[in-house]
């Protein structure tokens, strides 16, 4: 909503989603995310919107998924995937500081070599690349940098990216298929 202006809408939402979490996060129950944009909100825009205790509360307990598992210590059993991984960071990760727990959890992986695409913003920003008065944009701001490296990377290698908005933007300037950390961990596991 706020990335299309609709404040009220925010608004509401974001009321939502603080009688939501708000019981859990009183407790000390982390809110895990999987979703940067999703996630991140907990912890930046909803205090914005709503400042008070539950926003506060909430925003301390929200934590991605990669930051839970490195913070924690988690340990697994990953089985050896022998393969390059290039990694692209979701704008609200990379503002939030967030891409070192994503290097972190798949070096833990046997066998992978970890490549940071250096890159900014996907052009997707949301929405902003699905309307059609942005598009144009939206894949000429994926063509700075990304999508040139990810078309270059070397056959059998990994693109991972976050951002669901990030895996569409990357298949459709590359028709290349981006994954997600969480699936890549989920094959180290199973393999």
């Amino acid at each position: 909503f706020l990335t299309v202006g609709k404040i009220e809408q925010a608004r509401k939402e974001a009321h939502r989603l603080l009688d939501t979490y708000y019981s859990y996060a009183k407790q000390g129950v982390a809110i895990i995310g999987l979703e940067p944009s999703c996630l991140l909100s907990l912890r930046d825009e909803i205090p914005s919107l709503i400042p008070g205790e539950k926003a506060d509360t909430i925003a301390r307990q929200a934590i991605m998924f990669e930051d839970f598992c490195i913070k924690e210590d988690l340990h697994f059993d990953f089985k050896p995937i022998t393969t390059k991984v290039m990694v692209h960071g979701h704008c609200h990760q990379k503002a939030f500081d967030s891409m070192g727990s994503v290097q972190k959890i798949l070096r833990k992986i046997p066998g992978i070599e970890v490549e940071m695409i250096e890159s900014s913003c996907c052009g997707m920003a949301g929405v902003f690349g699905y309307a059609s008065e942005t598009y144009e944009m939206s894949m000429k701001m994926g063509e700075l940098s990304l999508f040139p490296a990810v078309r270059d990377k070397s056959p059998g290698t990994i693109v991972v990216a976050d951002g669901a908005s990030c895996r569409h933007q990357i298949e459709h300037g590359t028709n290349s298929r981006a994954v997600h950390v969480a699936r890549l961990i989920r094959n180290a596991l199973e393999k």
